[in-house]
């Protein structure tokens, strides 16, 4: 993901990248002249407004410190967090702004909002989500269909079944269904390429370091966008 988001960011004319951080701070090709720093040096690092954290839990203790100290914003997808690093991310938020989700493409962060808002119109159907990935995609669920099924929860109170399929080269698809007598609605999401994740990341960047501290949902942002 790192990799996407640098040659993606490169393509920009509203996005400056000054510097990339890795666990070891060994050089990356993508990263042409920007620097790479270890996590854990960051305080050498040039001034920036926003950090986007697609690392592993190893380095995102690094990564939220130096946001807290500077003050600065954290988008961050990285997952398999601590309980201890989700209540350090909600503790931060006190003093920046913050922004964690599974999935970062701007389709799904929709879905999520929708989803909630079906749910909650239509309690009593039933929810179920089917998800499907590509064969070597060991964990299932997957992250992306329960933040669909925190949706659904958040909405009616309760959490749907889930599915999962392992096919082929399948990036990612994600059917929400609520079925009612004689009627059934479906939310559906489909991933064709995965760069999509790194480009809804630098979307919600663009948007976070506009934001005051607090806990900011990508989804929400986009709908309130569409209603101005």
């Amino acid at each position: 993901m790192g990799r996407a988001l640098l040659r993606l960011a490169a393509l920009r004319d509203d996005v400056a990248v000054v510097a990339a951080a890795s666990l070891s701070g060994a050089p990356v090709a993508e990263a042409g002249d920007v620097p790479v720093f270890a996590a854990a040096a960051l305080g050498d690092a040039p001034e920036f407004d926003v950090v986007i954290d697609f690392s592993l839990p190893d380095a995102f203790d690094d990564l939220l410190a130096h946001c807290v100290t500077h003050g600065r914003a954290l988008l961050s997808g990285t997952t398999g967090l601590s309980a201890a690093q989700h209540a350090a991310l909600a503790l931060a938020a006190e003093r920046i702004p913050v922004m964690w989700a599974s999935n970062f493409s701007a389709g799904v962060a929709v879905l999520a909002e929708l989803v909630r808002l079906a749910s909650a119109a239509l309690p009593g159907w039933d929810a179920d989500i089917v998800e499907a990935h590509h064969t070597h995609k060991k964990d299932a669920p997957s992250g992306t269909a329960l933040t669909l099924g925190a949706a659904v929860e958040a909405g009616r109170g309760s959490p749907p079944h889930y599915a999962s399929l392992r096919a082929g080269d399948i990036v990612g698809e994600h059917t929400v269904q609520l079925s009612g007598a004689g009627e059934r609605l479906e939310l559906v999401h489909r991933a064709t390429h995965r760069d999509i994740f790194a480009r809804g990341a630098l979307e919600a960047a663009l948007r976070l370091a506009q934001l005051g501290p607090g806990r900011h949902d990508y989804g929400a942002l986009l709908l309130a966008d569409s209603r101005r």
